[in-house]
């Protein structure tokens, strides 16, 4: 149980806290893909090496990616809403740091601590919205504000910066976030009520160590891997050593008194199933959405401001399709209305690849609907794996969703990516233009994706159908039936 105030939280001041999370939710959500259009105008300003460039990037998601679980630990020991503040002072003060950089190594430096600060923030949204609303039917609602809130953020962020880096300045894609930052602090700190673990346990310093050294490292081979190369050794150094760590965190939590995360939740066919289901979204979703973006550039020839805008329309229905998802769930049962808007999702994704260089705006936005809808009707995903995870560690929950989440879009990044450059190359030395070489690779790419996004459909459908177990009647019950009989 969370310790909050005995009292019920105010439905009003409920509202107030779910603003305030959602607002921090879309800042964090939104640094994640602002920054990839404006990267030309940053590598001009501050004249940046091929290598500083990346690391702008990958400084960001390698701290956010492998403090996660460490974020969500503190936040269910120490207090959610503290972690949630500090977090986002934290993000807030690097944001402001970015913007006024003037070399890349004040710019990394900034980008790293705003990684600090997400890893902090993003894992206790979702715990907060757990202790907020008790009421299942609230709660499933309120995860579906927040999901459509993160699906705003990934289509405004590509369309944010590139008006501001095309009309104003690079510096502007993180100053936006100090004036938001600093509302949500003063409105998360009079709205959200604190909440943490009802029994004090140790903080598992052995788990919390391994769990990071884990993350560590396989986001940096999947970062890295395509400049050093897959078979070097600093790759396979560093895949090897995230197992050898997966491994020892393994070994610790199961025989730990109070382990970080239960490994016993693992056999739940709801939180397993959920959570492959979940990464098979997000490799295909944030896989294609990266390379989509270099097709509507290089291909179609798009200004990055309408690139950014093709996204929009995916992303105001994946919104409405999150909000009304858990009606849609009640109404078919979780386990269909999930495993068919992966599907649709895996039907939109290949339906793109159908797509050549003579597209325009209006020929993809079929397309770029039926993905959208699909990907928001997925959330009673999330809702049904934050159910099965103890209450009290609803901040790890949060932690274990998001880093599930944010090492498979690497993983599709990394996945796809790869495809597109055999297939590429393979096209090229055959012969074809430079254009059709990449619509070969990002063809095959987008196949690949809908297949694995097909595959996650089946493990929805597996992981949240319902017991067939039949209940044994009451004593009563078994009376009424002697005395019938």
């Amino acid at each position: 149980m969370t310790t909050v105030s005995d009292n019920q939280t105010a439905p009003r001041r409920a509202r107030w806290a779910l603003l305030a999370v959602a607002l921090a939710t879309f800042m964090t959500y939104l640094d994640n893909n602002i920054i990839n259009v404006a990267m030309p105008a940053i590598q001009r300003d501050l004249q940046l090496s091929v290598s500083g460039l990346e690391w702008v990037v990958s400084g960001y998601i390698l701290t956010f990616a492998g403090l996660l679980l460490v974020g969500g630990r503190l936040a269910d020991a120490f207090g959610r809403k503290r972690l949630f503040l500090i977090g986002l002072g934290i993000f807030t003060i690097a944001s402001l740091a970015a913007g006024l950089s003037d070399s890349s190594v004040t710019l990394i430096a900034a980008r790293v601590v705003q990684g600090l600060g997400a890893a902090l923030v993003t894992p206790t949204t979702l715990a907060i919205i757990s202790a907020t609303f008790t009421n299942t039917k609230a709660r499933n609602a309120a995860v579906g504000i927040w999901s459509a809130v993160g699906a705003l953020a990934l289509a405004v962020g590509p369309l944010l910066g590139g008006v501001l880096s095309q009309h104003a300045s690079w510096g502007w894609i993180f100053f936006i976030n100090v004036p938001v930052g600093v509302a949500t602090l003063a409105l998360g700190a009079w709205a959200i009520t604190e909440s943490r673990e009802s029994t004090a346990r140790g903080l598992d310093l052995p788990g919390l160590i391994t769990s990071a050294l884990a993350l560590f490292t396989l986001t940096y081979a999947l970062i890295e891997g395509h400049d050093k190369g897959w078979t070097s050794v600093t790759i396979l150094g560093a895949f090897a050593l995230s197992a050898v760590m997966l491994v020892v965190f393994i070994q610790i939590e199961r025989r730990s008194a109070a382990p970080m995360v239960d490994v016993a939740l693992f056999t739940e066919r709801a939180f397993s199933g959920g959570t492959i289901a979940l990464m098979m979204w997000a490799f295909g979703l944030f896989g294609i959405y990266f390379f989509t973006s270099l097709y509507l550039q290089n291909v179609l020839g798009f200004s990055p401001t309408k690139a950014g805008l093709a996204f929009v329309p995916m992303a105001l229905l994946m919104a409405v399709s999150a909000i009304v998802s858990e009606r849609v769930a009640l109404r078919f049962g979780a386990h269909r209305s999930t495993a068919f808007a992966m599907f649709l999702m895996a039907a939109g994704i290949a339906s793109v690849s159908m797509l050549g260089e003579s597209a325009s705006f209006l020929d993809l936005m079929p397309s770029f609907a039926i993905i959208g809808i699909g990907g928001g009707l997925t959330i009673p995903l999330t809702t049904s794996v934050l159910a099965v995870m103890p209450v009290e560690q609803s901040g790890v929950a949060s932690a274990l969703f998001n880093a599930s989440r944010e090492v498979a879009g690497l993983l599709g990044i990394t996945v796809i990516g790869a495809i597109l450059v055999a297939r590429q190359t393979t096209a090229l030395a055959q012969g074809h233009s430079a254009t059709d070489a990449f619509l070969t690779g990002y063809r095959t790419g987008l196949v690949v994706a809908a297949v694995l996004v097909a595959a996650g459909g089946v493990a929805a459908w597996i992981a949240l159908r319902p017991s067939t177990a039949v209940t044994p009647p009451s004593p009563t019950e078994a009376a009424e039936l002697a005395l019938a009989g």
